[in-house]
């Protein structure tokens, strides 16, 4: 059962309408398919003129629907022979990022990704997707072996941001966010990151530092979170939608801004509708990339990926 955001309830009601006529005529045997019909083409049209003009708020909400697809959902789609790999070799596993190699159309690659739970038992276990530094220098152990054997890299983003307790900062959070950063720049490897829902802050950003850069279309990507923004301007943790209308994090705004280079159609209703074919949208993208970038020499990629990160923006 799929979480109804406020916004998406007439859409909801008008979809029980149509059980309700259904489940009435068949009942009683009366033919209600001239009604039902135009019920129907009013609830497609209904659907369509929401979820293509969605507000930025609007789409804050669905990129944070804990029903949303998780890496591990796209990988038992796109990769083949996945072996998933543990631990940063310093303190321990950090199940907030799931990483490993395995095949995709016939290329190994690495991937890694952060990993939110689809409960609440689950999202503790993940720490709701923000990671620990353990988290990403495990990620960094894997690209770096990714580099190693000339594997391409595939990252997946989905996090609220790095988790700010006081053990990971003990245990050297920034660092480790900062070192990836620097690593992922001069990788000798492709790299494609994809944002799946939440980009958040640094704690996206140790995992998007790459050649290729794409969000799904109800995705989000912020420095902040428009929470902590107007808590920040507006001392009002409460006045997170006006934040959110003035912040850019939506796919649309941040690929008008050269943040990033590609935005994935999703299925109608978001990617949680119909996964099959946001994933099947996911897998031509990443064809398509590694195409090319496979192409490049090292020399080549490296610095095509420093242009690529210097022209981010728009200046007036």
């Amino acid at each position: 059962m799929h979480s109804i955001l406020e916004f998406e309830k007439p859409i909801h009601e008008l979809e029980s309408k149509i059980k309700e006529l259904k489940y009435f005529a068949a009942e009683n045997n009366v033919d209600l398919g001239q009604e039902i019909d135009i019920l129907s083409k009013k609830l497609e049209k209904m659907r369509v003129d929401l979820y293509e003009n969605l507000t930025s708020w609007q789409k804050v909400k669905l990129a944070r629907l804990q029903s949303r697809p998780t890496t591990m959902d796209y990988i038992e789609r796109l990769i083949s022979d996945f072996t998933e790999l543990h631990g940063d070799r310093f303190f321990g596993d950090d199940k907030a990022i799931i990483a490993g190699i395995g095949v995709f159309e016939g290329i190994p690659v690495t991937i890694i990704g952060h990993q939110k739970g689809k409960n609440t038992t689950e999202n503790i276990e993940r720490n709701f997707g923000m990671p620990h530094p353990e988290g990403y220098r495990k990620a960094l152990r894997l690209m770096k072996q990714a580099e190693k054997f000339k594997r391409p890299i595939i990252t997946f983003v989905d996090t609220p941001g790095a988790y700010p307790g006081l053990g990971a900062e003990e245990r050297g959070q920034g660092e480790a966010i900062a070192v990836n950063l620097m690593e992922m720049s001069q990788l000798e490897t492709p790299i494609i990151s994809i944002v799946i829902g939440e980009g958040g802050s640094g704690g996206a950003l140790a995992l998007g530092v790459a050649d290729r850069v794409a969000m799904l279309e109800h995705s989000i990507y912020s420095v902040i979170s428009p929470e902590g923004l107007s808590s920040i301007l507006w001392k009002d943790a409460n006045l997170g939608q006006k934040a959110a209308n003035i912040m850019k994090l939506t796919a649309q705004e941040l690929l008008s801004l050269n943040v990033i280079d590609h935005i994935i159609k999703e299925s109608l209703g978001g990617a949680h509708k119909g996964i099959d074919f946001t994933a099947d949208n996911i897998k031509q993208y990443l064809i398509s990339e590694l195409k090319e970038l496979r192409k490049l020499s090292y020399e080549e990629l490296i610095d095509k990926r420093y242009e690529k990160i210097r022209n981010i923006g728009i200046w007036k």
